[in-house]
C-alpha cells in the first residue's frame, strides 16, 4: 500500500480566522501595523460582525469576527506564525515595528530560521513571524525535536524599550 498515494492534495492556508472584541479597533490595527487591507464584509441581521482582510504584499489572508468572549478567553496565544522570506525581511518588519512602538520580542535565531515572536494584537493574540529560509538543513524523514527552543534561541539583536 503506497502511504503518500492516500493522502489528500491540500494547497497551503486559505485565511485565517481570529475572533476579536472590537472589530473596528483590530482591523485599524492589523491595516497599520501590517498593512492588512478589508477585502470583504460579514453582516448578519444588519450588524458588522467580521471583515476579511488582504495582504498586498502576500502575507496570509485575515478573517477577523467580532466575538469578544472567545477573543478574551484566547487572549496570549499564538494562533499562527506568518512567513517571512528571509532575514533581511524580518530585521526590516522588527524596524517597522519599533517605529511604530509596537513591543516585541527581537529577532532570534530559532532552531531552523529566524523568529520574531511576542507582537501583540489589540486583543493580546501574539503575532509571530518566522523565516521562510533556514539556516540548518534537515535529511528526508528527519524530525527536528525542539526543546524550549525560545529559551534556547540566539537573540540577534534586543527589542525597542
Amino acid at each position: 500500500m503506497n502511504v503518500e498515494a492516500d493522502i489528500p492534495i491540500l494547497a497551503g492556508v486559505h485565511h485565517l480566522k481570529l475572533p476579536v472584541r472590537d472589530l473596528a479597533r483590530s482591523e485599524a490595527w492589523y491595516g497599520r501595523v501590517l498593512g492588512y487591507r478589508r477585502a470583504a464584509e460579514f453582516v448578519e441581521q444588519g450588524v458588522l460582525t467580521g471583515v476579511a482582510l488582504s495582504h498586498p504584499a502576500g502575507g496570509p489572508d485575515l478573517a477577523l469576527r467580532l466575538d469578544p468572549s472567545r477573543a478574551e478567553a484566547a487572549a496570549g496565544f499564538d494562533y499562527f506564525a506568518i512567513g517571512v522570506p528571509d532575514s533581511a525581511a524580518i530585521e526590516t518588519l522588527a524596524a517597522r515595528l519599533e517605529a511604530l512602538g509596537q513591543p516585541h520580542g527581537g529577532v532570534w535565531r530559532g532552531p531552523r530560521g529566524w523568529v520574531l515572536p511576542m507582537l501583540h494584537d489589540p486583543d493580546g493574540h501574539e503575532v509571530r513571524f518566522h523565516t521562510v529560509e533556514e539556516h540548518t538543513s534537515r535529511g528526508p524523514g528527519e524530525v527536528m525535536r525542539m526543546v524550549d527552543p525560545q529559551e534556547t534561541a540566539e537573540q540577534v539583536r534586543p527589542a525597542a524599550p
